[in-house]
């Protein structure tokens, strides 16, 4: 029986050690970032963590119980290369995580266990800018002094990307999940990803919200270019030409275009299938004033051969002006005119449209005819897609309506717009609706996020390397190289 006289483990006794331990904590130590684990998706048979996410960083003073460095086995030499197996165990006071951290994260969802530090969750090493996975909590060591545990132990290992998120709005933590300070659209931390980005084998899309109509209107010319009429498209063109016509009379306005090209061509006069021949001539500007059909000629591109004629007309659609580009679009829209009044013919155009949706300008594929001056016809432009519908489910899978490929999903933001898919099976393209196969939400992209392709390194997925280097190995194409039978 302990001797009643004297206090073994009072209150006041126990605040005094654990006291003590803050203080030299705060004196000794490090600060590091605690980042709780969010279980989004977990299988419920072996209690498998699917999906996880990364939201919240804590920071907090911890000993590093090993002064010499990291402990683990270091960098050795596996079969898949060099691989690091650094461990480090940290010492944090259980009164400082009980108090500050513990408060802030008990009411979250997703939060398994908020009481204590629990394996899974991750720390941010500051002196080594790494992550570590804490793989064990030991809260017994020491072992009850006063009758009390005054610190826990985390036992960490280097942590190992697997696809989760990590959006800590923390730049020193969100940079070194890229491996260096790499800036895209923003900070990462402060903006989710960065638009298009591919981090460490996912990709960002930003969807289109609510677009809008755009509108455009036109100017009538006499003696203006109608369309251009190609004989001869040329060969050995290695840029796109510029269109040149012939000048209007003293009194007219000369006409511009812009050439189109296509490569590929196979014949007896084109033996290098990179370079381009003309395939159209589009009219930006009719002109006015002519009395006879211009010639078209080519200037610069590095090619020759290019015979063209431009037809003429009177009351043809000589500038479309376009006075609202709109937004949303992520194709080629149908542009309509309405018909002349009178005997001529429709014209026809077509609408080009920029990275963010927006149409910027309208060419003229054949300008029509027999229009009034006094009444230039109505241009009807389709409408965009007005914006999708529902919200996407975290680790559901997505399908491209018309590419059919297909992504998970890593993150959903209904306010930024934002996409983050992972385990890509392609490239989606800007036609497609990006359709969540369980939560039935549908959405398209914004050309930019589409079209832009960043191709950051990543320093966790090294399964191109390892595809490069074991073709080196073993090559068959010129013999065995052990020797015939």
């Amino acid at each position: 029986m302990l001797n009643p006289f004297f206090q073994q483990g009072s209150k006041s006794e126990q605040n005094l050690v654990q006291d003590l331990i803050n203080e030299q904590l705060r004196m000794y130590g490090v600060d590091v970032y605690y980042i709780p684990r969010l279980y989004v998706n977990e299988k419920t048979i072996i209690r498998e963590v699917v999906d996880s996410e990364f939201r919240d960083a804590y920071p907090i003073e911890a000993y590093v119980n090993t002064s010499e460095g990291y402990e683990g086995s270091g960098e050795i030499m596996s079969k898949f290369g060099i691989e690091s197996q650094d461990d480090l165990t940290l010492t944090i006071s259980r009164e400082r995580y009980e108090e500050y951290i513990k408060p802030l994260i008990e009411n979250k969802s997703n939060i398994k266990l908020s009481k204590r530090p629990k394996e899974g969750d991750l720390i941010f090493f500051p002196l080594g800018n790494r992550l570590f996975e804490i793989k064990f909590v030991e809260h017994e060591q020491p072992f009850y002094q006063l009758k009390k545990n005054y610190v826990y132990q985390l036992r960490c290992e280097l942590f190992r990307y697997n696809d989760e998120v990590i959006d800590t709005d923390v730049d020193a933590i969100d940079n070194a999940l890229l491996g260096g300070d790499i800036n895209i659209g923003g900070a990462v931390g402060s903006s989710a990803l960065g638009i298009g980005a591919d981090l460490a084998g996912t990709r960002v899309y930003t969807m289109h919200g609510i677009g809008s109509t755009a509108s455009a209107q036109a100017t009538i010319f006499d003696g203006g270019v109608r369309y251009v009429s190609i004989t001869n498209r040329g060969t050995g063109y290695t840029s796109t030409p510029d269109i040149i016509f012939s000048a209007a009379p003293s009194n007219g306005l000369t006409a511009v275009g812009v050439a189109t090209m296509i490569t590929g061509v196979v014949d007896f006069c084109e033996a290098n299938l990179d370079k381009s021949r003309v395939q159209g001539v589009r009219i930006t500007n009719s002109g006015y004033g002519y009395t006879s059909d211009p010639l078209v000629q080519t200037s610069g591109g590095g090619g020759r051969g290019f015979v063209g004629t431009a037809v003429t007309g009177t009351g043809v659609v000589g500038i479309i002006t376009v006075t609202d580009g709109g937004s949303g679009y992520s194709g080629l829209p149908t542009i309509s005119f309405s018909a002349p009044s009178g005997v001529g013919a429709t014209a026809i155009a077509e609408a080009v449209v920029s990275t963010a949706g927006t149409i910027t300008e309208i060419q003229i594929l054949d300008a029509g005819a027999g229009y009034a001056t006094t009444n230039p016809p109505t241009i009807t432009i389709a409408d965009p897609y007005l914006g999708g519908s529902g919200d996407y489910i975290i680790g559901e899978t997505v399908v491209g309506s018309s590419s059919s490929t297909t992504g998970v999903v890593r993150y959903w933001n209904s306010t930024t717009n934002q996409l983050n898919l992972a385990r890509l099976t392609g490239d989606f393209n800007i036609y497609d609706e990006f359709v969540g196969e369980e939560s039935g939400a549908r959405h398209t992209a914004t050309p930019g996020s589409i079209a832009d392709k960043f191709n950051l390194p990543d320093p966790f997925a090294s399964n191109d390397d390892f595809e490069k280097e074991a073709d080196s190995i073993l090559d068959f194409s010129e013999g065995n190289p052990f020797g015939r039978p």
